[in-house]
């Protein structure tokens, strides 16, 4: 199996609703990865596009074929992965299995959505999706339903006040908040502080509305090559050197092993696994924080921070830059924003660019080896990856 490095990022804004469609919000970042590389869309074997609701926002199936065409990529074979939120992490995933096995050396990867031009009613139907439509949400659960009832159970395992875990969860937010300001592709670019948090409207009890993320609209790509034309591509590559995916069924079905995720923690082991490292070696990580309790459940199930802990590790500051181990530089879901079909290829631009040392006020100084986590629907999908700097 050959050694598969990224030579290639892109981005756009994360951000409210956009004038341009999913299409063309993927050619931007597919462009600006292609640029990057020095590569040119005919040099593309294969494009792999993560996309979930691009049938309820625009009307617009089989985005993958549209979007290889728009770049002048043609005539290759071009797949859409739908893991709802994981499904960009899901195409790199897959791209990385093609390049490594030598069928392709160039391969394109990526997600695009834009999740808040549908406004917050439809949007939080659709996502609503993604859990059990026959019993869960008729039944009312919508996802912050699904974090609320965790933030309880969290609550009740540990022995944590609620009073107490709301504290810590409101820490998360602070900080996310305060690296969100300083990336120019977040969503929000506004500080707040725990009374702030604390003050915010309920949502779902106990989540308040900053434990939570936004809506967002956006795009992001990666190139994936063999090590040899990375070689011949960049002085900088950055190698993927685990991944991880594993699946659940219905939440009813994990009830035994809430609230700690059960898919995270077999996808995790898969990745380190494959590394040869653990959790103790990992310097940076854009985890999932979709809700603030999201953040201390995914730093305890990747083995950052003992079960029931994560919270005071947030407190010490062991989960910010400088600490333990810097998690979610970029703002995260919560502040960088959350376009579902998109977030795992954001968080695969962000760990590759702290890798290469671009990331200015928020880069985590000495940075080697860093790592995904994207959470698709209430656990039914999960996948993880592992970079390292070359």
């Amino acid at each position: 199996m050959r050694k598969v490095a990224v030579v290639g990022v892109g981005q756009t804004k994360f951000s409210g609703a956009q004038e341009k469609t999913g299409v063309e919000l993927f050619a931007e970042s597919a462009m600006d990865a292609l640029s990057e590389a020095s590569l040119k869309p005919k040099d593309i074997q294969a494009l792999f596009l993560g996309n979930c609701l691009g049938d309820f926002t625009e009307g617009q199936g089989m985005v993958q074929a549209f979007a290889a065409d728009n770049i002048g990529a043609f005539g290759i074979p071009a797949n859409k992965y739908d893991g709802a939120c994981a499904s960009a992490s899901m195409a790199i995933r897959d791209a990385f299995w093609w390049v490594a096995s030598g069928f392709y050396d160039v391969v394109l990867a990526g997600g695009t959505e834009r999740a808040a031009t549908m406004g917050t009613s439809l949007a939080t139907r659709t996502f609503a999706m993604f859990s059990d439509s026959r019993y869960e949400y008729p039944c009312g659960i919508t996802f912050p339903g699904v974090f609320a009832m965790l933030a309880h159970l969290y609550s009740a395992k540990y022995g944590i006040p609620l009073e107490k875990l709301k504290e810590q969860m409101a820490v998360t937010s602070v900080q996310s908040h305060r690296y969100g300001m300083l990336n120019p592709r977040a969503h929000f670019h506004k500080e707040i502080t725990i009374e702030k948090a604390l003050g915010s409207p309920m949502v779902s009890q106990p989540l308040q509305l900053y434990d939570c993320c936004p809506f967002s609209d956006g795009a992001a790509a990666v190139v994936l090559t063999s090590e040899e034309k990375a070689k011949k591509l960049t002085n900088q590559p950055v190698y993927i050197i685990g991944i991880g995916q594993a699946s659940a069924g219905p939440l009813a079905n994990q009830q035994e092993y809430l609230p700690r995720i059960r898919a995270r923690e077999i996808s995790s082991k898969q990745a380190y696994e494959m590394a040869g490292l653990t959790p103790q070696d990992i310097d940076v990580c854009e985890l999932h924080d979709c809700f603030s309790i999201a953040s201390l459940i995914a730093a305890e199930s990747l083995g950052f921070f003992d079960f029931g802990q994560a919270g005071e590790a947030w407190e010490k500051g062991e989960a910010a830059i400088g600490g333990k181990v810097a998690i979610n530089p970029s703002g995260g879901l919560k502040a960088k924003g959350h376009p579902i079909g998109a977030t795992g290829a954001g968080q695969v631009y962000e760990i590759v660019r702290q890798l290469r040392g671009e990331c200015g006020e928020r880069q985590v100084e000495g940075a080697k080896i860093g790592m995904t986590d994207t959470l698709g629907g209430d656990g039914g999908t999960l996948c993880n990856l592992i970079l390292q700097r070359g």
